[in-house]
């Protein structure tokens, strides 16, 4: 662990992603395989099951330290993270007296919290603590309440694995992929030399994503070495079928057996050795027109959904790209050939598999005004591929974009806020927003992202000096602040007090030129989640 812990500390006191990653490759080279397995899974983002409450861990640091109840927690909401809080907290420690390895306390200490009842696993997690200097108490801490977040992208550590391998990065993602198991074996096969059957049993391919267009559209040349497609608003997934199985695979690299059977129904006929790129949308009977995302929502959380949800919310695979053939690799085949391939196999399949749309125009300008449609057909605006580029991995920006149509935009009081997580953890940078219902302000949005850091820091201070309440971590705080907030869809909702929902709210500005009088209404959005 102390290797483990002596990563961590790098990877937290720096910003440059390079020095990230030169770190990360460095503890590759050095720990052991098991270390660096679970190193893998948990700083890649792999999920971490909770085995201790929050109420154990402050029974624990309670009887450990012997501080009052009200102490805790006045300093936790100072501090803004309990991790933290018990490692600053805790008698301070001399010298180390033990390391054990971080696979150790991945694959038997912490899963043997499970069997023991709550008295027992506060007993043990004192006895845990008490030989470990601060670094380590935070860290198996966080690990044991699966919160451990370091800034540092799934994407960062594969490039970083590829480094220590001397690997193309591609090879290392695909390894990645699917369900990998941290293990030392694992492990050492990421740096093993490519085989022939790569691409065989379950795994998926790693998705190519799109970058954001913040240029001019006309700076990507002619229009005809494009195809444009609309922006679909669902689950990015892979269907695959092979020996005879078929497997659907979302973007976040989770199988989804069972929960979209009638597109599994739909590819039983596909032929062996067939990766399909697609969007899985919720659907209109009428055939008319895609449902907003919470309808698919429902379909998510059934792993076996009942008869009437499956006639209720019908759902489909807009199909983008082939990305396998007859067990073939397609991916560095031309868009256009692996798009002539797909439609030929997706034709007699519809509607439950069909060909996304190509958008045809003649300039520029006339694909713009195609794109101003987007709202009124339920997309996000356009897709823009290059017709002879190969599918890569990850966002790697040149080939493929996304033209999204302008955000939706209000102005919001700053109501609620709390502490973020990481490196601002000792910071309020969650903060909830209010809009004006009659003479009430409604809380409509969350968001926590958008402010630069001397923005944070000055609206903090302003927090802690002006807060009117307390729930737990949160701070209810005086109507006072307005920001300019953007989001991508609205919808009704009748799980919000509000009755609307938004989608990816964000912060674009603090107004400071606006009074909370001039903030805006909910009537408005509620107009916008009715159109």
């Amino acid at each position: 662990m102390r290797r483990f812990a002596a990563l961590f500390e790098v990877l937290d006191r720096t910003s440059s992603t390079a020095a990230k990653r030169d770190a990360m490759a460095a503890y590759f080279a050095e720990a052991p395989a098991g270390d660096a397995a679970w190193a893998v899974y948990v700083l890649g983002g792999g999920k971490l099951k909770r085995t201790a409450t929050s109420t154990e861990l402050r029974a624990a640091l309670a009887a450990e330290a012997g501080y009052a109840d009200w102490l805790i927690d006045e300093s936790y909401q100072h501090v803004g993270d309990l991790a933290e809080t018990i490692a600053l907290m805790l008698p301070s420690r001399g010298d180390e007296q033990e390391d054990t390895s971080l696979h150790v306390w991945m694959e038997a200490r912490l899963p043997s919290l499970n069997a023991l009842e709550s008295s027992e696993r506060i007993d043990l997690l004192r006895e845990w603590w008490r030989p470990l200097p601060r670094g380590q108490v935070f860290l198996v801490n966080k690990l044991l309440t699966g919160s451990l977040r370091v800034g540092v992208s799934h994407r960062l550590v594969v490039q970083a694995l590829a480094q220590w391998a001397n690997l193309p990065t591609d090879l290392v993602a695909h390894r990645l992929s699917g369900n990998w198991a941290p293990s030392a074996t694992a492990f050492r096969a990421l740096a093993g030399p490519e085989r022939a059957d790569e691409h065989a049993g379950e795994r998926p391919y790693p998705f190519f994503l799109a970058s954001p267009l913040e240029q001019e559209v006309t700076s990507l040349g002619d229009v005809g070495e494009w195809l444009a497609e609309w922006k679909w608003d669902g689950i990015r997934a892979q269907l695959m079928r092979r020996e005879g199985e078929t497997v659907l695979w979302s973007r976040g690299e989770e199988r989804l057996d069972g929960r979209f059977p009638e597109i599994e129904q739909a590819a039983r006929d596909l032929p062996d050795g067939c990766v399909i790129d697609g969007e899985i949308l919720a659907w209109t009977l009428d055939e008319a027109h895609p449902l907003p995302f919470a309808a698919l929502q429902k379909r998510i959380g059934k792993l076996k959904p009942g008869p009437k949800l499956l006639a209720d919310t019908p759902v489909r695979l807009m199909t983008y790209d082939l990305l396998e053939s007859h067990g073939q690799d397609m991916r560095e085949r031309p868009l256009a050939e692996r798009r002539a391939m797909l439609a030929s196999l997706v034709e007699d399949r519809r509607p439950t598999l069909m060909l996304s749309p190509a958008i045809r125009a003649p300039d520029w300008t006339a694909l713009t005004a195609v794109r101003a449609e987007s709202r009124e057909r339920r997309t996000e605006g356009l897709m823009l591929k290059r017709l002879d580029s190969p599918y890569r991995v990850g966002r790697k920006r040149g080939d493929w974009w996304k033209w999204k149509v302008d955000p939706y935009t209000i102005d919001a009081v700053l109501l609620y806020a709390q502490p973020g997580h990481g490196r601002r953890s000792g910071l309020f940078t969650d903060y909830t927003f209010g809009v004006w219902d009659d003479d009430a302000l409604v809380p409509v949005a969350k968001a926590y992202s958008g402010l630069d850091d001397d923005e944070i820091a000055r609206l903090d201070r302003w927090i802690r000096s002006h807060t009117i309440d307390r729930f737990g971590p949160v701070r209810s705080v005086e109507p006072t602040h307005v920001f300019e907030l953007a989001f991508e869809a609205i919808q009704a909702s009748s799980r919000h007090k509000a009755g609307v929902a938004v989608r990816f709210p964000r912060i674009l500005r603090w107004r400071t030129d606006l009074a909370i009088r001039d903030a805006d209404k909910l009537d408005e959005l509620r107009r916008l989640a009715s159109g």
